[in-house]
């Protein structure tokens, strides 16, 4: 079972996720704000609350308890022997990610072009891989935090990443789900710092917002890729201008 920190931690990402303000739960729940807030900052909570937080945010708590148990203090990497399976098998890596977004055995046999004996071989595969469990009724259950990142320089990235940032970046970012922008300024180290923690908080909303629509069977949502990037960084064009060497005077 999940810490009870853990488990208030997880069920405020919920509340953020969908946008809501604690003032907003506190109007919804008949409380002030300052009472919600206590709670939340003391963990006091009576199992009717959480009832009424989880009815509000139509979650139920098995839910919001997975959200709480998957949560490492640091990043995870697969293995080296995982990356290399999954990257020498471009069908298996196929899989892996359907079943990362919760796609059912069933669900796949009917929208893709694979044969139940075809589907069979890669959950077993996976498994040996333990990347998943897989258990009666075709059920598989991800051994792996959904959050894991590839390997930098690793088996995946070496086989893939170019080719996956080219066919992002070949759209047109004009449709209504869509949007790029490059923006390019100089800050401070500092504010590059803030910048920095911003970004990271960005993509953990990106996968709590994933993570809360697991729990709708239907209709299935559309795919939705994030590139998130920042670094020290100057066009290459600046350089045909050479700085001045400013010497102090002695």
């Amino acid at each position: 079972m999940p810490s009870p920190g853990r488990f208030v931690e997880a069920l405020k990402k919920c509340v953020r996720a969908h946008g809501m303000t604690y003032a907003q739960l506190a109007r919804a729940l008949g409380l002030s704000e300052p009472s919600v807030k206590r709670m939340f900052s003391r963990g006091t909570f009576t199992l009717q609350r959480i009832e009424e937080i989880l009815a509000l945010l139509e979650l139920d708590l098995y839910e919001v308890a997975r959200m709480s148990r998957g949560a490492p203090s640091g990043p995870v990497e697969l293995t080296t022997e995982q990356e290399s399976a999954l990257a020498k098998d471009e069908r298996l890596l196929s899989v892996f990610w359907l079943i990362l977004n919760d796609w059912r055995f069933d669900e796949l046999t009917e929208a893709f072009a694979i044969s139940h004996n075809e589907l069979t071989l890669a959950y077993a595969k996976l498994a040996r891989l333990k990347l998943i469990d897989w258990g009666p009724g075709e059920r598989a259950r991800l051994r792996v935090p959904k959050d894991f990142r590839w390997r930098a320089g690793g088996p995946v990235k070496k086989a893939y990443g170019r080719r996956v940032t080219q066919e992002f970046l070949q759209g047109r970012f004009d449709a209504p789900l869509e949007m790029l922008r490059f923006e390019t300024r100089e800050l401070s180290v500092e504010s590059a710092a803030v910048l920095k923690r911003r970004l990271e908080r960005l993509v953990a909303e990106f996968n709590d917002l994933a993570e809360l629509d697991t729990r709708t069977s239907s209709p299935r949502g559309v795919g939705v890729a994030l590139l998130v990037a920042c670094r020290p960084w100057q066009f290459s064009v600046v350089n045909a201008l050479k700085r001045r060497d400013i010497r102090q005077p002695r």
